[in-house]
């Protein structure tokens, strides 16, 4: 994680975007800047009254290792900036960490997804998506909170590769959006993320 926030400017800056850098991929940065986004890059431990201060229009959780459950500390401070219902997208390690946050669960699998070819199905669209992925651990599906349901399943093993939140402007997955396996692929889910905020603000 960066030791420091970091601040980046957007061409045409249109809105303010909080990153929690968990071990973020450059290409998140990319992504949001491209889409008119100025971004705040912030570390791992960084507490919501800080984020909060810096009055963003969304909240971005991105990748990182290890255990999602052993992140106790910043899984509360995920936990307050839900409850102020402000636009989030959690990717990867994000993913899982929002989903502890409200009360689900996550579990180390028999076998890893790797590689960029790992095929999730979205379920609304009943679409398959040829994703990149490197993680050890899922979200249980069955142990989602009420307040949520599964929008993506993995291709090969059925787990959990998506949530979307029912009560607040939050939704994660757990593939990489922003290192597609094709051209273009799953790149929209930050387009749907741009629209969640602009929506939060009128």
């Amino acid at each position: 994680t960066t030791s420091e926030p970091q601040h980046f400017e957007a061409e045409n800056p249109k809105l303010n975007v909080v990153l929690m850098d968990f071990g973020a991929k450059s290409n998140i940065d990319r992504e949001l800047l491209r889409r008119g986004c100025n971004l705040t890059v912030v570390p791992a431990h960084t507490t919501a009254e800080e984020i909060l201060s810096m009055n963003p229009d969304g909240v971005m959780l991105s990748n990182g290792p290890g255990d999602p459950a052993e992140n106790t500390a910043v899984i509360e401070e995920i936990k307050k900036l839900t409850d102020k219902k402000i636009p989030m997208f959690g990717i990867c390690l994000g993913h899982q960490l929002m989903a502890l946050s409200q009360g689900g669960k996550t579990k180390k699998l028999k076998y890893g997804h790797r590689g960029a070819n790992q095929p999730v199905r979205d379920i609304k669209a009943n679409r398959v998506y040829i994703t990149s992925q490197n993680h050890g651990y899922a979200v249980v599906s069955e142990d989602l909170p009420g307040n949520a349901e599964v929008s993506f399943i993995n291709g090969n093993d059925n787990t959990c590769e998506g949530v979307d939140y029912k009560d607040m402007p939050a939704f994660s997955v757990q593939f990489h959006p922003e290192a597609c396996g094709g051209p273009l692929d799953t790149a929209f889910l930050f387009d749907r993320f741009i629209d969640m905020m602009k929506e939060n603000k009128n």
